[in-house]
Parts: C-alpha cells; sequence; structure tokens
C-alpha cells in the first residue's frame, strides 16, 4: 500500500492526481454546504425542528375534544421525604417521542418505530405534542369522555402522524430497565394503540363512565388491550442524544395499600385556556406554576 509522502505541489508521483482529488473533495463540501446537506446544518435544522415553541388548542368549555392538540403531563412528587440524600425528587414530566437521531436525520421526519421518554421539558414542542384522535368514528369537535376509547398521535408532516402503542411485556420486548410493559410509537392504528381515560378516583370511575373528559385535570391514562396504565418509572432514567436525562415510560398500574393509582400513574392533559392567545407566554407560565403547586 502506497503512502504519500509530499504535497501535492511538489512533482512527485502521482500529483497531479493528488491535486485533483483535492480540488473534488473541496467542490463537493461546497455544494453540500450550500444545499444544506452537511452534518452540522442537518443537525441544527434537526434542534430547531423537534424543539420549536408550538401552540396548544384553547379549551373554550374545560373538556378534551377529538382532533384537540395537546400535552400529556405527569405532575412530579408531592412526598419528597421518601426520596434519599443526593437523590432529586421525581420532576414534572411530559410524554415524548425519543427518535433514533440518524433516522430522523435521513427522513427528515419522525418515523416509527420511536421509543418514548418522560421529558422535563415542559413547553410545547414536535416531540411532546400530540392529537386525540379517534378510534370509533367520533368526529372531530366532540368531546372525549370517560371509558371511551381513542388514539394519542403525534402530529402530521415532521410529526410522522405516529401512534402511541404498547403491548404485553415479554423476554425478548419490554421496557429496557424497569422490564414493564413497553411503550412506543407505530405507524399503524391496532387494537395496540387503543386507550381510554379513567376518573382519578377509583371509587368514582363506574359514575363517571361516559362523562365528558375535563382539560388540565388529574385522570388515568389506560391501556384499554391489557388494561395497565401509563406510568412514569421515577427509578429509572436514561441519557437521550440531546443531551438531557429523562425518566422511562411503561404501561405499569401502581396501587398503593388503599389499591388507589400512586403518583406515578397521575397524568394530566395539559391545553390552553382562553386568553393564552393573547398573553401565551404569561398564561403558559402560570399554567406551570398552578401545576407545581
Amino acid at each position: 500500500m502506497s503512502v504519500r509522502t509530499y504535497n501535492p505541489s511538489v512533482r512527485v508521483g502521482n500529483w497531479n492526481e493528488d491535486i485533483q482529488l483535492e480540488e473534488d473533495t473541496l467542490k463537493d463540501f461546497l455544494e453540500r454546504r450550500e444545499k444544506g446537506e452537511l452534518l452540522y446544518q442537518k443537525r441544527s435544522k434537526l434542534q430547531q425542528t423537534l424543539f420549536d415553541r408550538l401552540e396548544l388548542s384553547i379549551s373554550r368549555d374545560g373538556l378534551v375534544h377529538f382532533g384537540d392538540k395537546v400535552n400529556l403531563r405527569c405532575p412530579g412528587a408531592r412526598d419528597k421525604t421518601k426520596f434519599f440524600a443526593h437523590v432529586e425528587p421525581r420532576a414534572d414530566c411530559q410524554l415524548a417521542v425519543s427518535p433514533a437521531i440518524q433516522r430522523i436525520l435521513e427522513a427528515k421526519r419522525l418515523e416509527g418505530p420511536c421509543n418514548t421518554a418522560g421529558s422535563k421539558e415542559l413547553g410545547a414542542n414536535l416531540r411532546n405534542t400530540f392529537v386525540i384522535t379517534s378510534a370509533d368514528g367520533t368526529p372531530c369537535g366532540q368531546p372525549l369522555r370517560y371509558g371511551q376509547k381513542f388514539f394519542l398521535c403525534t402530529l402530521d408532516n415532521e410529526g410522522g402522524s405516529l401512534f402511541v402503542s404498547s403491548d404485553r411485556a415479554t423476554t425478548g420486548k419490554s421496557a429496557p430497565k424497569s422490564r414493564h410493559q413497553d411503550v412506543t410509537f407505530v405507524s399503524e392504528p391496532s387494537f395496540l394503540t387503543e386507550f381510554q381515560i379513567l376518573h382519578f378516583n377509583p371509587q368514582l370511575r363506574l359514575e363517571y363512565e361516559g362523562i365528558a373528559v375535563p382539560a388540565n385535570t388529574k385522570i388515568i391514562f389506560n391501556h384499554k388491550y391489557t388494561n395497565q396504565n401509563l406510568a412514569v418509572e421515577e427509578e429509572f432514567s436514561m441519557r437521550t442524544p440531546y443531551g438531557t436525562r429523562e425518566y422511562e415510560i411503561s404501561c405499569n398500574t401502581y396501587l398503593d395499600s388503599h389499591r388507589a393509582d400512586k403518583e406515578v400513574n397521575h397524568w394530566m392533559i395539559m391545553m390552553g385556556v382562553p386568553g393564552d392567545e393573547i398573553y401565551p407566554v404569561i398564561s403558559n407560565e402560570a399554567s406551570q406554576s398552578t401545576t407545581a403547586s
């Protein structure tokens, strides 16, 4: 194997070919930079696409409707005494898509299957904004009701219209760390992508079945097929390609001594309120402080 020991300016060996090769390399670099195809340009555009601020739907009657754009938030831990020293209590987090960087760089949009994560970023963006989609033919604009099956989908275009899905845990497929029932985003709807909303109080679930679901209040997000509730695995976190540490998400029902769902199963369907379109920053900060309290 021959090794070049001189610069192309020294007329030794295949100097003409070396000069032509360097000129072609520079020309290819300039063309790719002009088209925005360099890796750093793709990563910059990806960062802008995934984390650009989005606006949630406004709930003017206080209810959740089919077709609404929402966030799914799990409030942080209220009882901070159970956490050990040097262990931070679980913070507020939102269900988010966790795509593979290389795949999204090539496709320029979210593609299934994708992993999920509990992101501590509470602003609405492409990763954590979803659409309430009907699974039984209910038209858009109608309120979502307790016990009614539905799909939770990512946005169109760059969002890829992916469906939240889950299936029973097996030896070959489960959440990586907790080994509970895995939660992913897939391209096609099925019985594995059907969810329902249950009332926060287990003693009132039968009475509230069929009643419209209110926005920005605690609910239980239940997987219809396996009857397991969406959960934040507060003991397990992972480092993401975006430089943040996020919680693992699974479908697993955690019950206390009173047979009531624990805090990790508590979720809120976050929507805007009237006035957000006029004062979006102030109202968003107010909603976060209200949730924290």
